[in-house]
Protein backbone atom coordinates (compact mmCIF):
# COMPACT_ATOMS: atom_id res chain seq x y z
CA UNK A 1 0.00 0.00 0.00
CA UNK A 2 1.42 3.36 -1.10
CA UNK A 3 0.94 5.96 1.38
CA UNK A 4 2.09 10.00 0.46
CA UNK A 5 1.10 12.68 2.07
CA UNK A 6 2.26 16.05 0.80
CA UNK A 7 1.57 19.19 2.23
CA UNK A 8 -0.99 21.61 -0.09
CA UNK A 9 0.50 25.29 0.40
CA UNK A 10 3.43 26.44 1.10
CA UNK A 11 3.00 29.14 3.57
CA UNK A 12 4.80 32.43 4.00
CA UNK A 13 8.09 32.61 6.50
CA UNK A 14 6.90 33.60 9.93
CA UNK A 15 3.24 32.19 9.83
CA UNK A 16 2.72 29.60 12.54
CA UNK A 17 3.35 26.31 10.22
CA UNK A 18 6.48 27.76 9.71
CA UNK A 19 8.85 24.60 10.27
CA UNK A 20 11.31 26.92 11.73
CA UNK A 21 9.20 28.75 14.40
CA UNK A 22 7.64 26.70 17.58
CA UNK A 23 3.86 25.52 16.72
CA UNK A 24 1.49 27.61 19.18
CA UNK A 25 -0.27 25.30 21.21
CA UNK A 26 -3.59 26.54 19.98
CA UNK A 27 -3.04 24.68 16.36
CA UNK A 28 -1.82 21.79 17.90
CA UNK A 29 -4.95 21.51 20.19
CA UNK A 30 -7.20 22.46 17.25
CA UNK A 31 -5.43 19.74 14.79
CA UNK A 32 -5.84 16.93 18.08
CA UNK A 33 -9.54 17.95 18.29
CA UNK A 34 -10.13 17.87 15.00
CA UNK A 35 -8.81 14.60 14.79
CA UNK A 36 -10.38 13.36 17.82
CA UNK A 37 -13.90 14.61 17.79
CA UNK A 38 -14.92 15.75 14.77
CA UNK A 39 -13.47 14.09 12.33
CA UNK A 40 -15.03 10.50 12.61
CA UNK A 41 -18.24 12.30 12.34
CA UNK A 42 -18.04 11.92 8.42
CA UNK A 43 -17.28 8.25 8.36
CA UNK A 44 -20.65 7.30 7.09
CA UNK A 45 -19.94 9.12 3.98
CA UNK A 46 -16.27 8.14 3.49
CA UNK A 47 -18.02 4.24 3.64
CA UNK A 48 -20.77 4.91 1.52
CA UNK A 49 -18.73 6.41 -1.51
CA UNK A 50 -15.40 3.73 -1.44
CA UNK A 51 -18.31 0.71 -1.08
CA UNK A 52 -20.45 2.35 -4.23
CA UNK A 53 -17.11 3.43 -6.29
CA UNK A 54 -15.60 -0.13 -5.31
CA UNK A 55 -12.73 1.11 -3.65
CA UNK A 56 -9.81 -2.14 -2.95
CA UNK A 57 -6.70 -3.64 -3.39
CA UNK A 58 -4.61 -1.34 -5.78
CA UNK A 59 -7.00 1.17 -6.24
CA UNK A 60 -4.82 4.81 -6.32
CA UNK A 61 -6.57 7.32 -4.52
CA UNK A 62 -5.71 11.38 -4.20
CA UNK A 63 -7.60 12.68 -1.19
CA UNK A 64 -7.70 16.49 -1.60
CA UNK A 65 -7.84 18.26 2.16
CA UNK A 66 -7.61 14.75 3.96
CA UNK A 67 -7.20 16.14 7.19
CA UNK A 68 -5.70 13.87 10.14
CA UNK A 69 -6.22 11.06 7.82
CA UNK A 70 -9.11 9.05 8.63
CA UNK A 71 -10.67 8.64 5.42
CA UNK A 72 -7.30 7.52 3.84
CA UNK A 73 -6.97 5.23 6.35
CA UNK A 74 -9.93 3.81 5.56
CA UNK A 75 -8.84 3.67 1.87
CA UNK A 76 -5.83 1.47 3.21
CA UNK A 77 -7.83 -0.87 4.75
CA UNK A 78 -9.38 -1.74 1.55
CA UNK A 79 -5.77 -2.29 -0.30
CA UNK A 80 -6.12 1.08 -1.62
CA UNK A 81 -2.86 3.40 -2.22
CA UNK A 82 -3.07 6.56 -0.86
CA UNK A 83 -2.06 10.25 -1.32
CA UNK A 84 -3.70 12.92 0.92
CA UNK A 85 -2.74 16.92 0.59
CA UNK A 86 -3.59 18.87 3.71
CA UNK A 87 -3.09 22.75 3.96
CA UNK A 88 -2.98 22.53 7.44
CA UNK A 89 0.48 21.33 8.72
CA UNK A 90 -0.29 20.22 12.00
CA UNK A 91 -3.55 18.00 10.54
CA UNK A 92 -0.75 16.63 8.20
CA UNK A 93 1.72 15.63 11.32
CA UNK A 94 -1.21 13.55 12.83
CA UNK A 95 -2.01 11.90 9.55
CA UNK A 96 1.13 10.72 9.00
CA UNK A 97 1.48 9.38 12.74
CA UNK A 98 -1.87 8.02 11.67
CA UNK A 99 -1.14 6.04 9.02
CA UNK A 100 2.43 4.91 10.02
CA UNK A 101 0.52 3.59 13.18
CA UNK A 102 -1.71 1.83 10.89
CA UNK A 103 0.88 -0.13 8.69
CA UNK A 104 1.36 -3.33 9.60
CA UNK A 105 4.70 -3.94 7.68
CA UNK A 106 7.70 -2.63 9.15
CA UNK A 107 9.46 -1.76 6.20
CA UNK A 108 11.05 1.79 5.96
CA UNK A 109 9.76 2.79 2.63
CA UNK A 110 6.59 2.94 4.05
CA UNK A 111 6.69 6.62 5.10
CA UNK A 112 4.35 9.70 3.81
CA UNK A 113 6.01 12.20 2.47
CA UNK A 114 5.30 16.11 3.28
CA UNK A 115 6.93 17.99 0.72
CA UNK A 116 5.94 21.61 1.17
CA UNK A 117 5.16 21.92 -2.05
CA UNK A 118 3.26 25.30 -2.98
CA UNK A 119 0.68 22.78 -5.50
CA UNK A 120 0.38 19.41 -6.32
CA UNK A 121 3.39 17.59 -7.50
CA UNK A 122 3.56 16.26 -11.12
CA UNK A 123 3.15 12.78 -10.90
CA UNK A 124 6.25 11.64 -11.93
CA UNK A 125 8.04 13.71 -8.86
CA UNK A 126 5.83 11.73 -6.23
CA UNK A 127 7.86 9.02 -4.84
CA UNK A 128 6.14 5.75 -3.86
CA UNK A 129 6.54 3.95 -0.91
CA UNK A 130 9.46 1.85 -2.70
CA UNK A 131 10.94 5.69 -4.00
CA UNK A 132 10.51 5.08 -7.34
CA UNK A 133 8.34 7.67 -9.69
CA UNK A 134 4.74 7.37 -8.89
CA UNK A 135 2.57 6.46 -12.06
CA UNK A 136 0.68 9.27 -13.44
CA UNK A 137 -3.56 8.10 -13.10
CA UNK A 138 -5.59 8.07 -9.87
CA UNK A 139 -8.37 5.94 -10.00
CA UNK A 140 -9.96 8.18 -7.86
CA UNK A 141 -10.08 11.76 -6.39
CA UNK A 142 -11.92 12.73 -3.47
CA UNK A 143 -12.48 15.90 -1.70
CA UNK A 144 -14.79 14.91 1.45
CA UNK A 145 -14.46 18.23 3.43
CA UNK A 146 -18.24 19.34 3.07
CA UNK A 147 -19.08 22.97 1.68
CA UNK A 148 -22.06 24.25 2.22
CA UNK A 149 -20.91 25.39 5.76
CA UNK A 150 -20.96 29.22 4.82
CA UNK A 151 -21.55 31.69 1.50
CA UNK A 152 -18.34 31.15 -0.26
CA UNK A 153 -16.82 28.08 1.37
CA UNK A 154 -16.52 26.57 -2.52
CA UNK A 155 -14.08 28.54 -3.92
CA UNK A 156 -11.20 27.06 -2.59
CA UNK A 157 -12.28 23.88 -4.40
CA UNK A 158 -11.43 25.20 -7.79
CA UNK A 159 -7.70 25.75 -8.08
CA UNK A 160 -7.40 22.25 -6.09
CA UNK A 161 -9.38 20.00 -8.51
CA UNK A 162 -7.20 22.47 -11.66
CA UNK A 163 -4.24 20.73 -10.05
CA UNK A 164 -5.21 17.44 -9.33
CA UNK A 165 -7.11 16.64 -12.48
CA UNK A 166 -4.64 16.36 -14.72
CA UNK A 167 -3.00 13.48 -12.38
CA UNK A 168 -6.20 11.10 -12.57
CA UNK A 169 -7.27 8.55 -15.32
CA UNK A 170 -9.29 9.66 -18.32
CA UNK A 171 -12.92 8.70 -16.65
CA UNK A 172 -11.73 8.67 -13.39
CA UNK A 173 -14.63 9.73 -10.60
CA UNK A 174 -14.12 12.46 -8.36
CA UNK A 175 -15.95 12.98 -5.68
CA UNK A 176 -17.42 16.48 -4.27
CA UNK A 177 -19.38 16.79 -0.57
CA UNK A 178 -21.61 18.88 0.96
CA UNK A 179 -23.99 19.48 3.78
CA UNK A 180 -27.42 18.74 3.00
CA UNK A 181 -30.71 20.54 3.05
CA UNK A 182 -30.68 22.24 5.99
CA UNK A 183 -34.47 20.95 7.26
CA UNK A 184 -32.70 17.44 7.05
CA UNK A 185 -29.09 19.08 9.07
CA UNK A 186 -30.23 19.92 12.70
CA UNK A 187 -26.24 21.65 12.57
CA UNK A 188 -27.44 24.17 10.43
CA UNK A 189 -28.76 26.33 13.40
CA UNK A 190 -25.46 26.00 15.28
CA UNK A 191 -23.43 26.68 11.76
CA UNK A 192 -25.83 30.01 11.43
CA UNK A 193 -23.98 31.08 14.61
CA UNK A 194 -20.40 31.45 12.30
CA UNK A 195 -22.62 33.71 10.01
CA UNK A 196 -24.44 35.79 12.28
CA UNK A 197 -21.04 36.80 14.61
CA UNK A 198 -18.93 37.49 11.39
CA UNK A 199 -21.54 39.50 9.83
CA UNK A 200 -22.06 37.43 6.29
CA UNK A 201 -24.85 35.88 6.96
CA UNK A 202 -27.18 37.07 4.21
CA UNK A 203 -30.34 35.17 3.26
CA UNK A 204 -30.12 32.37 1.01
CA UNK A 205 -26.18 31.68 1.93
CA UNK A 206 -27.13 27.99 2.69
CA UNK A 207 -29.34 25.51 1.10
CA UNK A 208 -31.72 25.50 -0.94
CA UNK A 209 -30.62 28.55 -2.88
CA UNK A 210 -27.50 27.01 -3.79
CA UNK A 211 -28.76 23.12 -4.30
CA UNK A 212 -26.55 23.11 -6.97
CA UNK A 213 -23.50 24.37 -5.39
CA UNK A 214 -21.80 21.03 -6.04
CA UNK A 215 -22.66 20.62 -9.42
CA UNK A 216 -21.29 24.05 -9.76
CA UNK A 217 -18.19 23.02 -8.87
CA UNK A 218 -17.59 20.33 -11.27
CA UNK A 219 -18.99 22.26 -14.03
CA UNK A 220 -15.68 25.15 -13.05
CA UNK A 221 -13.58 22.10 -13.13
CA UNK A 222 -14.62 20.60 -16.65
CA UNK A 223 -16.05 17.27 -15.01
CA UNK A 224 -19.08 15.81 -15.94
CA UNK A 225 -21.62 14.63 -13.29
CA UNK A 226 -22.30 10.93 -13.06
CA UNK A 227 -24.56 10.22 -10.28
CA UNK A 228 -24.97 11.31 -6.53
CA UNK A 229 -25.94 10.32 -3.15
CA UNK A 230 -26.82 11.23 0.21
CA UNK A 231 -25.61 10.02 3.55
CA UNK A 232 -26.72 10.21 6.97
CA UNK A 233 -23.59 11.37 9.43
CA UNK A 234 -25.23 12.25 13.17
CA UNK A 235 -23.09 14.56 15.01
CA UNK A 236 -22.56 13.26 18.25
CA UNK A 237 -20.44 13.85 21.41
CA UNK A 238 -19.86 12.88 24.86
CA UNK A 239 -20.64 16.23 26.15
CA UNK A 240 -21.07 19.82 25.42
CA UNK A 241 -17.86 20.63 25.92
CA UNK A 242 -16.58 18.43 23.03
CA UNK A 243 -19.21 19.57 21.01
CA UNK A 244 -18.08 23.47 21.17
CA UNK A 245 -14.25 21.92 20.87
CA UNK A 246 -14.99 19.91 17.63
CA UNK A 247 -17.00 21.92 15.66
CA UNK A 248 -14.51 24.73 16.51
CA UNK A 249 -12.03 22.44 15.07
CA UNK A 250 -14.10 22.43 11.66
CA UNK A 251 -12.59 25.85 10.66
CA UNK A 252 -15.90 27.31 10.03
CA UNK A 253 -16.26 29.70 13.06
CA UNK A 254 -12.78 31.01 12.38
CA UNK A 255 -14.42 34.33 10.81
CA UNK A 256 -16.62 34.64 13.64
CA UNK A 257 -13.91 34.31 16.22
CA UNK A 258 -11.78 37.13 14.13
CA UNK A 259 -14.95 39.27 14.77
CA UNK A 260 -15.67 39.07 18.06
CA UNK A 261 -13.68 36.76 20.42
CA UNK A 262 -13.49 32.98 20.93
CA UNK A 263 -15.18 33.09 24.47
CA UNK A 264 -18.45 35.04 22.67
CA UNK A 265 -18.28 32.35 19.83
CA UNK A 266 -17.89 29.27 22.50
CA UNK A 267 -21.03 30.90 24.40
CA UNK A 268 -23.10 31.08 21.20
CA UNK A 269 -22.50 27.96 20.03
CA UNK A 270 -23.16 26.28 23.50
CA UNK A 271 -26.99 27.94 23.60
CA UNK A 272 -27.14 26.68 19.76
CA UNK A 273 -26.78 22.96 21.38
CA UNK A 274 -29.27 23.45 23.47
CA UNK A 275 -31.86 22.36 22.24
CA UNK A 276 -29.50 18.62 21.13
CA UNK A 277 -28.65 17.82 24.70
CA UNK A 278 -30.02 14.53 25.72
CA UNK A 279 -30.65 14.19 29.37
CA UNK A 280 -27.21 12.29 29.97
CA UNK A 281 -25.70 15.07 28.84
CA UNK A 282 -24.95 13.70 25.80
CA UNK A 283 -25.43 16.22 22.20
CA UNK A 284 -26.98 14.40 19.34
CA UNK A 285 -27.60 15.95 16.03
CA UNK A 286 -28.71 14.74 12.68
CA UNK A 287 -27.74 15.38 9.29
CA UNK A 288 -27.58 14.67 6.10
CA UNK A 289 -24.68 15.00 3.59
CA UNK A 290 -24.77 14.97 -0.12
CA UNK A 291 -21.69 13.80 -2.65
CA UNK A 292 -21.40 13.93 -6.09
CA UNK A 293 -19.71 11.84 -8.83
CA UNK A 294 -18.19 13.14 -11.67
CA UNK A 295 -15.65 12.07 -14.50
CA UNK A 296 -12.27 13.33 -15.37
CA UNK A 297 -12.25 14.51 -19.12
Amino acid sequence: MTRTLVQHHQLPSGTATDPALPVPPEAVRRARDWAEIQERMLVPLYEAVYERLEVRTGTRVLGLGCGSGLALLLATARGARVTGVEADGERLALARERLLAGDGRDGAGHRPTDTGCEKLLPADRMADAAGGPRRPGYDLITAFQPIGSVAGDAKGLDPALRTAIPLAGRGAPVVLAGWGPPERCATDAVLRVAGRLADRLRKGARRPAYRDDLEDVAARAGLKPDGSGRVACPFGYADQESAVRGLLSTGVFDGAIRATDRRQVEKEIGEALHPHLRQDGTVWMPNVFRYLIARTP
